[in-house]
């Protein structure tokens, strides 16, 4: 690969903390802004310029107890215009690792080229001085990446329509919500016209609309020419804006190639896959005034969590949930994507027991069968919602919430039938056929 192609270019790195000791280092957002901020001149040159470290530090306590590796000999390359997923469990080092790239750490050893500009939203409010109204961060941002006035200028207006934020812009950023700050704080970052845009798992602050948003505008950076990094949990927001994802684990790269590929193998070592999720505590479980989650589960015939399912059998999609406040009507729904992140269908609660019936307070399940030979063989996602009915007001949606794997084993009474080659779609209904002989 030509170097002139090269956005960033990683040699061996490893990063190394010593368990109950304070690392001598930038490894917070706060203090790395201090930072830049104190010394907008060597910002604007580190920013504008490549960036190389080489780190002399000892390696000889590697096997102590007290140490910890977070990242052991990573290297790779990401090309200009790349669009690139990292994924792994939690503790795979995929933070450490946007920390590194964003200059906010430095690592214990191994060389690092950084060409362009890089914007990073790691955390919520990243780059934030908290007494500082919205529009005055904007600016700060601006400074801290090397821009002029004008060039932020020609942004603002972009920046706090997307944001939504345009009647606090005024207000300081320490009265505002969590969900208020990732949003000006993903505008800032991705509108700044950044060579390099580096996203880790904040975007789940936001609801489902500002995640599609996050999603439609990283698409368009990427479209755009500029270097996209991008860490998440979702495996259906990785392959739907990834062409190529680097995998985690303990770490080390386990594995680096096309997206669909290397989700396909994350999920099939069982990595971040299961069909049943629970939520013991009430104070933190998914929900609302009236009505919290507790559990989402995937199950078959016999009643038991069903992690691969036959493609000939049904399988049922069941929460539980806990009604806190009687008296309302619900509408428990579920949502099926693929692991391409293709909605495939919502199905609604019509259960004519609880249709249109105020329900008392009490511990529920409801379950939505899906019947055999409808969906196709691979990954599928389910993201459990509740809505109180008049007024209509979303109670929860938990995204991609479970995992399960449709398993084509081939029978002649399922839809492939004796066919063994590639069959597509999102579904795969077996039809009802009628062939005829006409004279």
């Amino acid at each position: 690969m030509n170097n002139s192609e090269i956005a960033i270019k990683v040699r061996n790195i490893g990063k190394r903390y010593r368990l109950g000791l304070e690392e001598e280092s930038n490894d917070t957002i706060t203090k790395t802004i201090v930072n830049l901020v104190k010394t907008p001149v060597k910002n604007f040159k580190k920013y504008r310029s490549l960036y190389q470290f080489d780190s002399l530090n000892p390696e000889d306590d590697i096997d102590s107890p007290d140490i910890l590796w977070a990242l052991k000999d990573v290297s790779f390359d990401i090309k200009r215009g790349e669009v690139v997923g990292i994924i792994g469990t939690n503790g795979a080092g995929k933070s450490t690792l946007l920390k590194i790239l964003s200059r906010i750490t430095t690592p214990t050893k191994g060389r690092i080229e950084i060409r362009g500009r890089v914007s990073s939203l790691l955390e919520v409010g990243t780059g934030f001085h908290q007494e500082l109204t919205g529009r005055e961060n904007v600016y700060l941002n601006g400074t801290i990446l090397g821009m002029k006035k004008k060039e932020v200028d020609k942004n603002f207006d972009e920046i706090i329509d997307f944001s939504g934020v345009e009647k606090f812009l005024d207000t300081p950023v320490k009265r505002y919500s969590s969900g208020m700050r990732v949003r000006l704080a993903f505008a800032v970052a991705a509108y700044l016209e950044p060579e390099i845009l580096v996203v880790d798992e904040v975007l789940a602050v936001g609801d489902a609309s500002f995640q599609r948003k996050c999603l439609n505008k990283m698409q368009d950076v990427g479209k755009g020419g500029r270097t996209v990094l991008f860490v998440s949990h979702s495996m259906p927001s990785i392959n739907r804006l990834c062409e190529r994802v680097i995998l985690l684990d303990g770490g080390n790269i386990l594995q680096d190639g096309p997206a669909h590929d290397v989700v396909s193998a994350y999920l099939g070592a069982g990595y971040d896959s299961s069909a049943a999720r629970e939520w013991t505590d009430p104070n933190t479980a998914p929900g609302g005034e009236f009505v919290r989650l507790r559990a989402v589960r995937a199950k078959g015939e016999d009643g038991k969590t069903a992690e691969a399912v036959d493609i000939t059998k049904p399988v049922a999609i069941e929460m539980e949930y806990e009604v806190l406040k009687p008296g309302h009507v619900l509408m428990p729904h579920f949502h099926i994507f693929n692991d391409e992140g293709v909605r495939i269908f919502v199905a609604l609660d019509q259960d004519p027991e609880w249709r249109g019936k105020a329900r008392p307070k009490g511990r529920y399940t409801s379950a939505g069968w899906i019947p055999g030979n409808l969906l196709s063989e691979g990954t599928l996602f389910a993201s459990a919602a509740m809505l109180t009915l008049e007024p209509d007001v979303t109670q929860f949606i938990e995204r991609d919430a479970i995992s399960f794997h449709v398993v084509d084993n081939g029978a002649e009474e399922s839809a492939r039938g004796s066919y063994a080659r590639d069959l597509r779609g999102v579904i795969r209904p077996l039809l009802k056929w009628e062939t005829k002989l006409i004279e």
